[in-house]
């Protein structure tokens, strides 16, 4: 009998949160916390959960293969003014006690290793458990290229579901797209994918393959439609659009299949080396074999909310405390 696990982007929901949360800093903080476990407590409800899976992030091995990757971040970092880097410090300091709780105080699944992203560990974990449904828990688009029928994806702070077969609000509703006011079409992850891989990823400071490329081509042009549409076939439309070039504005020539072919690497949740990839399922595998078997969970979890003053959390605490007593079977 197929089983049903939230796979929970724990960096990325925790932080996004933040963003939208307005008032002081110790409400802030005890927001994101809140925003974590509604979202695991609606998910586990909604979708018949059976085990909860944390997945952390690590020192992503793509800085070393690209090391562009991520670098914006930390140069924001250090922009930061002294009060923004404090509120930082506290986010770190609250998001690592949060780390350690579901570690050692609950039976969930805590996925880590230095070398790799939340986003590697949750994918490896859909592809060892095929036969399972899948709910992950995050607000990165980059998962959109996972949506199956056994796979969905719910945003916790905007309440959407996206499932193969579209997207749904809290109430289980389409959602309406803003530009057509139709029924919001379901997501097609094979084009959403290469799409990225072409266009790249200036969240991840990841450049593009072919700047300025168009998704629909002209008379004279093959774009980006065409070039997909003959993906299999590898034909005219896909070698005419790949084997083109362009110089960067260093004067350094590009040929478009070869930076394709680097943020496909970069990008594709399938396409990591083999040493990634075995490192991937080492990695799960030493995780649930470890049979934890904690008990008290409730009551661990009370304590643990007593220090945020998570008053309604406490007042429902049996419900929140369900998903993070469930062991991995």
């Amino acid at each position: 009998m197929s089983k049903t696990y939230i796979l929970v982007d724990s960096a990325n929901t925790f932080f996004r949160a933040r963003h939208v949360i307005r008032g002081e800093l110790e409400d802030k903080v005890g927001m994101s916390i809140h925003t974590v476990l509604s979202s695991i407590r609606k998910a586990w409800k909604d979708f018949n959960g059976n085990h909860v899976v944390f997945a952390l992030e690590g020192r992503s091995w793509r800085k070393d293969v690209y090391p562009p990757y991520k670098r914006q971040r930390s140069e924001a970092r250090a922009a930061q003014t002294p009060k923004e880097a404090e509120e930082d410090r506290v986010f770190w300091e609250t998001f690592d006690k949060f780390k350690e709780f579901v570690r050692e105080r609950t039976n969930c699944t805590v996925l880590h290793n230095e070398r790799l992203e939340a986003d590697d560990l949750i994918a490896g974990f859909i592809q060892m458990h095929p036969n399972d449904n899948h709910v992950i828990i995050s607000t990165d688009g980059d998962f959109a290229q996972l949506i199956a029928p056994n796979v969905k994806q719910y945003n916790g702070v905007t309440g959407v579901t996206i499932t193969h077969e579209g997207y749904f609000d809290e109430k289980g509703k389409p959602v309406k797209d803003k530009k057509t006011g139709e029924d919001k079409p379901a997501p097609d992850p094979q084009w959403l994918l290469f799409e990225k891989c072409m266009r790249g990823d200036t969240s991840d400071n990841i450049f593009s393959a072919y700047p300025g490329v168009r998704e629909k081509g002209s008379k004279n042009k093959v774009g980006l439609r065409e070039a997909f549409a003959d993906r299999d076939s590898k034909g005219y439309n896909w070698n005419n659009l790949m084997l083109q070039r362009w110089t960067d504005h260093e004067g350094v020539e590009h040929r478009v299949l070869d930076d394709y072919q680097r943020n496909k690497l970069l990008c594709d949740l399938s396409a990591q080396t083999d040493e990634i990839k075995d490192l991937i399922k080492h990695t799960i595998k030493t995780e649930i074999d470890k049979g934890k078997n904690i008990s008290q969970i409730g009551i661990r979890l009370l304590k643990f909310c007593s220090e945020y003053e998570l008053n309604r959390i406490s007042d429902q605490i049996e419900s929140y405390a369900n998903p993070l007593n469930a062991r991995y079977e």
